[in-house]
């Protein structure tokens, strides 16, 4: 991962910008909002992973998003325009394509959106903000977090330890590659069980939870993260807004009908693109300003 300027942020400032990004992608259907969304989200992914991101965004994201967009109209048929019947006696409506399209767009912003969720907020600036208010809770989640990548690691140790003394799952029969594969489960999951003990008696030893206890963190609250807070309250109460005001409302049955796009509608419009891409601008113009630095040296 490249050095994004935004991750290095307060931590507050990281979670308010995905909290409203999370929140506005899974409320507003409307497809202009779901279009910026899906726009900024791949290219903060692109931005944060490189390559990596394109090829998860084309192997993955981008089937899911046909097969989404597909499979709604061969179940949901309401609407009133009738494109054509189905063998089966049942009807294929343009409403239902249309929203089906539109399910599939903001199912899968979300869950890029995530992917940059998890590339900014580490487990270290899940706890900081969360760690005091709820400890429990905080340590569980920031566990939960890094379950995956480092199990995915710890799985790939495990199996090539049983690949070198021939019980792998790729070895021998059927029936031996499941007992393998039974035997890499079972030692897994006794590695999960052990490492959560030792991480529950090392939190327990270091006093975590306990009340007037503090920790030590590197994060700092300074005059850009106040700037860039006071920013993303004026966009979100900007967007939030124009949703109440019925700008955002988007209707897909029994016919499609949308907000009409009015200057107030546009302003919101451009409010959600700059809340949206406030990471891509930010990184944009510290590598502007790095560029003017190393021009005058």
């Amino acid at each position: 991962m490249k050095r994004d300027a935004f991750a290095s942020c307060h931590p507050i400032v990281n979670f308010v910008y995905f909290a409203s990004v999370l929140a506005f992608a899974m409320l507003y259907m409307h497809p202009v909002l779901l279009a910026v969304s899906f726009i900024s989200a791949a290219a903060y992914s692109v931005m944060l992973n490189g390559r990596r991101a394109v090829r998860f965004n084309l192997l993955y994201m981008l089937p899911l998003l046909i097969v989404m967009a597909l499979v709604n109209p061969a179940f949901n048929h309401a609407g009133v325009t009738i494109l054509f019947y189905l063998k089966s006696g049942n009807p294929v409506t343009q409403e239902s394509i249309v929203y089906g399209a539109a399910s599939a767009f903001m199912y899968v912003t979300v869950i890029v959106w995530f992917s940059c969720y998890n590339a900014v907020m580490t487990s270290d600036k899940f706890i900081y903000l969360f760690g005091r208010i709820m400890p429990a809770l905080s340590l569980i989640l920031s566990m939960v977090l890094r379950f995956v990548p480092r199990y995915r690691h710890q799985i790939g140790v495990i199996s090539a330890a049983q690949r070198s003394v021939g019980r792998d799952v790729s070895q021998g029969g059927l029936l031996r590659r499941a007992r393998n594969g039974l035997k890499i489960l079972s030692i897994m999951t006794t590695w999960a069980l052990e490492n959560a003990i030792e991480t529950a008696d090392s939190m327990k030893s270091r006093g975590y939870g306990l009340k007037g206890r503090t920790s030590f963190s590197l994060y700092r609250f300074d005059l850009r993260d106040r700037a860039l807070l006071a920013i993303l309250a004026v966009l979100i109460a900007i967007v939030a807004a124009g949703g109440a005001a019925g700008f955002s409302a988007a209707r897909y049955f029994p016919s499609i009908r949308l907000s009409p796009v009015t200057a107030f509608s546009a302003v919101m419009y451009a409010a959600y693109g700059v809340l949206c891409l406030l990471p891509v601008i930010i990184q944009a113009v510290e590598e502007i300003r790095w560029k003017f630095i190393v021009s005058r040296m």
